[in-house]
């Protein structure tokens, strides 16, 4: 028999039951096997840091892309002090920054020289000759600084400096107390806009920013917005036969790119990598700056922490 007048209080006891007497055995179990596996994770990750990062100096960092926590890492306070120029790593945000003002078609190829002079600079393409025409998703693929210096000069100064706004370049991520900002400059010439496109001059971040940018790539591609799928494309493909392919593990997908920067210090370049894993389904975004070093040396770290991620997700 069921008496109406009590329902509300059998509702109350059924909710306060578990704060009175306890979660259900099974219920503790499961988070307690959950945070287990994530403790045993994040000690495989800082434990494949180490070895990829020994003997360099520079710093490398792995996020959670869901929860935005920071699961290992070394060299924090270079992460969150050092503000360098990023190279080739801005490019994805250059592709948004045409895609957002509608010149970009998806239809538009360009045929790469390789050589490229730049206000005196020499800004000649790293990737393998090529005899076919790149669409974007090619071009970031294997990075080309011809591609990217011709595509800036379809967008305004303003266009390219409120993109990088937009991605975090000058901003602070919160993951680190007293951490410095990036700097991006508005070019007033069409020379210094190209250079700021590959990563030159005219922008400088911290790798925080950096990891805050890439960990809203994924963020993006996890909720299913199809606007950006070129850039997704293209540092998919960037892993698997362009210039990032250093960064692959074998039989496990990921995505990123890579970034060989001047260095205003000293002649030595150094060298980045930022990206996430899976490629299709983020779980995890990274970022590797090496203090001296290329884009393929960064990529090798990667190569190291990502495969250590697949083996411990059974991958």
């Amino acid at each position: 028999m069921f008496f109406p007048q009590f329902q509300h209080r059998f509702t109350v006891v059924a909710l306060f039951c578990p704060l009175l007497f306890g979660f259900p055995a099974q219920a503790q179990q499961t988070v307690a096997v959950r945070k287990n596996a994530k403790n045993i994770t994040a000690r495989l990750l800082q434990k494949a840091i180490r070895t990829g990062m020994a003997g360099r100096s520079g710093a490398a960092l792995v996020v959670e892309v869901e929860s935005s926590k920071i699961i290992a890492r070394q060299g924090m306070q270079t992460a969150a002090r050092r503000v360098v120029t990023p190279g080739s790593t801005v490019k994805p945000f250059v592709l948004m920054a045409l895609l957002r003002s509608q010149k970009l078609k998806s239809d538009d190829v360009f045929f790469c020289r390789r050589t490229l002079r730049i206000a005196g600079k020499r800004m000649d393409c790293t990737h393998p000759e090529l005899a076919a025409p790149l669409h974007a998703e090619e071009a970031l693929a294997y990075s080309c600084n011809s591609y990217f210096a011709a595509m800036a000069e379809r967008i305004s100064a303003a266009e390219l400096a409120s993109e990088f706004h937009r991605a975090g370049f000058a901003s602070p991520t919160g993951w680190a107390p007293n951490e410095a900002t990036g700097t991006v400059k508005e070019t007033q010439t069409p020379e210094q806009r190209q250079l700021q496109a590959l990563g030159e001059e005219a922008v400088k971040i911290t790798p925080l920013e950096l990891l805050a940018a890439y960990r809203s790539l994924a963020l993006k591609l996890q909720s299913g917005d199809k606007t950006w799928d070129v850039i997704y494309h293209g540092l998919q493909d960037s892993a698997t036969y362009g210039m990032a392919h250093g960064a692959a593990p074998q039989g496990y997908n990921v995505a990123g790119k890579t970034g060989t920067a001047n260095s205003s210090a000293s002649a030595l370049t150094h060298g980045w990598f930022a990206g996430y894993a899976p490629a299709e389904k983020p779980e995890i975004a990274l970022v590797v700056y090496l203090e001296h070093g290329r884009g393929s040396d960064a990529a090798a770290v990667a190569q190291t922490i990502f495969a250590a991620y697949g083996r411990v997700k059974g991958r």
